[in-house]
């Protein structure tokens, strides 16, 4: 009878109990998943240990603390109120929603760990293994523990430690060196996350009130640090050697206590890559087999970011005059003028009782982040006998982003090419039945234009930048030219010319994805996804489903504008 897994909330416990431990050498953890499991948690670390919560759209004010502008007015002098941060101090600010935590904020929380001013529990509430916190901050966290498949619900107590970590004897140099050849076998290359390994092989003996680390413990921390940043499986174990190989000398044989010492090593470091393999979920699990490292993007993947002046989500204010568009802030612009007016008054002469005395630089704008339409343009070869199942899946993946369209912000067109021309056959839209009623009969057979093919999808993604949108590429061929750009046949000048194709639109920083369907696919899909400075998937035998899913994970996530 096979044994069920583990239920992730039991490592997370274990997580929150180091992070109580001690909040300032494990600086946090993230919980990612929306659950009962992590709301149960959460309430179990508010019980031991002072959470503040930060808002989703703090400002550097009240994040860093500054001049309390209502007091201040009122007193007629500058009048300082305290930042989340400092008031977090002894606890920790938990953040919700922390994979939209801004870039500007999370640096000024990233500075705040790495000078022990506060600690961080992150939750992370995205559903899509794209959406993730900052990795700024996540990487000065000890812990990431996901929650989202665990059945528990019940309350959570977090025992209190057996022991202290101070009480704990340091690893020896044995131990160290199994952690680090764990974390290179798994491709952790941080430096933070082995030093956060270590500390809590060590915090894991103090919970249990050991003063010394053994093997459990290493374990442990091989589980809980380095197996959720794995970007790759560890390599298989090494082969046996050959049977007609001689025998070591006699004097060798003997020599059993040395040869265990050279054992205990690798036997050490084998055992904790058994169980850094153990602990990597499934999904991730598959995605390191075949070559796929975890996502670190904090973008959601529903367009280029944009600086507004009128609307979208606010940011901090900055210094700046309200016109072209530009909303004042007030209250902004009043915080800034009220530390310099004895100043001003002392300088005019003024009175002290005078009214607020503003300059020009003191006035302050809003700003906004709004997220730019995506447009995922499809280029299909219509050409040859795969044709008809290119085309096929083509039209199956279409209809299937069409139908979350309106919740990802996202639009699709489509451009076909074969014989001697390339067509937009359905220009940008969120229109299903449109695309429907476009994508009905569309032809196939004939030549490879691929060159056109490219020309004419490069086009529709210039025009689609210039709307202020941002733009995909998603080639569904097999990279095999057969007609040239000015429509005659020949393989040599038609690849060439295709090559020149993909080279501008590489030049053009327009992102792009070759997706090879044909029953076999060969080296060409691939040189043109070279070319074309983008990725390249291989699917035989892919339906419109995994087509559609292998575009949403590998799809580029936007760049800042």
């Amino acid at each position: 009878m096979i044994a069920e897994p583990a239920d992730p909330l039991e490592d997370a416990v274990l997580a929150a109990r180091l992070f109580a431990l001690a909040p300032a050498t494990f600086k946090g953890l993230t919980l990612r998943g929306n659950s009962p499991a992590r709301e149960a948690l959460v309430a179990g670390l508010r019980e031991i240990l002072p959470l503040r919560r930060l808002p989703g759209h703090v400002d550097d004010e009240r994040l860093l603390g500054g001049i309390d502008l209502a007091a201040s007015l009122s007193a007629g002098k500058p009048i300082r109120q305290s930042g989340l941060i400092e008031e977090a101090r002894g606890g920790a600010l938990i953040a919700g929603m922390a994979e939209r935590i801004d870039g500007s904020i999370a640096g000024r929380l990233a500075q705040a760990l790495d000078d022990g001013q506060t600690a961080l529990v992150l939750l992370d509430d995205a559903t899509e293994t794209e959406e993730v916190p900052p990795a700024s901050l996540t990487e000065r966290l000890a812990f990431a523990c996901d929650l989202a498949a665990s059945r528990r619900w019940q309350r959570v107590e977090l025992a209190p430690a057996a022991g202290a970590l101070a009480n704990v004897t340091p690893l020896d140099d044995a131990a160290l060196r199994a952690l680090a050849a764990t974390a290179e076998a798994l491709g952790v290359d941080s430096l933070r996350a082995l030093i956060f390994a270590g500390e809590t092989a060590l915090g894991l003996a103090a919970l249990s009130g050991r003063q010394a680390a053994d093997k459990s413990d290493l374990s442990g921390a091989v589980r809980l640090v380095l197996a959720p940043r794995a970007t790759r499986l560890p390599p298989q174990e090494q082969e046996a050697l050959p049977e007609d190989q001689p025998p070591p000398p006699e004097g060798q044989q003997d020599n059993s206590e040395d040869a265990d010492r050279d054992q205990r090593e690798p036997d050490l470091s084998d055992m904790m890559i058994e169980a850094a393999k153990a602990a990597i979920p499934a999904g991730l699990l598959e995605s390191l087999a075949q070559g796929k490292a975890p996502c670190r993007s904090s973008s959601s993947g529903t367009g280029q970011k944009r600086k507004a002046a009128m609307r979208g989500k606010p940011l901090g204010a900055r210094p700046g005059m309200p016109r072209g568009g530009a909303k004042l802030a007030l209250i902004d612009s009043l915080r800034a003028a009220v530390p310099w007016q004895a100043v001003r008054r002392r300088e005019a002469g003024a009175d002290p009782d005078a009214p607020l005395i503003m300059r020009k630089e003191d006035l302050r704008i809003r700003r906004f982040e709004e997220r730019a339409a995506r447009v995922t343009i499809f280029a299909v070869d219509a050409s040859g006998s795969a044709a008809a199942a290119r085309l096929a899946e083509a039209k199956g993946a279409v209809e299937l982003m069409l139908g979350q369209a309106y919740v990802t912000r996202s639009e699709v067109a489509l451009v076909a090419f074969r014989g001697t021309s390339a067509e937009l056959l359905l220009p940008p839209t969120r229109s299903l039945t449109r695309a429907r009623r476009t994508l009905a009969e569309l032809p196939g057979g004939g030549g490879t234009p691929l060159a056109l093919g490219l020309n004419a999808a490069r086009e529709v993604a210039e025009a689609v930048i210039a709307r202020g949108r941002s733009a995909a590429l998603v080639i569904l061929t097999d990279g095999r030219a057969n007609i040239a750009a000015d429509g005659s046949p020949g393989r040599p000048q038609a690849a060439a010319d295709a090559e020149a194709s993909a080279k501008a639109i590489a030049a053009r920083g327009i992102d792009a994805l070759v997706v090879d369907i044909s029953a076999r696919p060969g080296p060409e899909g691939a040189a043109l996804a070279n070319a074309l400075g983008g990725r390249f998937l291989a699917l035989p035998r892919a339906d419109a489903r995994m087509l559609q899913a292998a575009i949403n994970a590998v799809q580029p996530t936007g760049k800042a504008a």
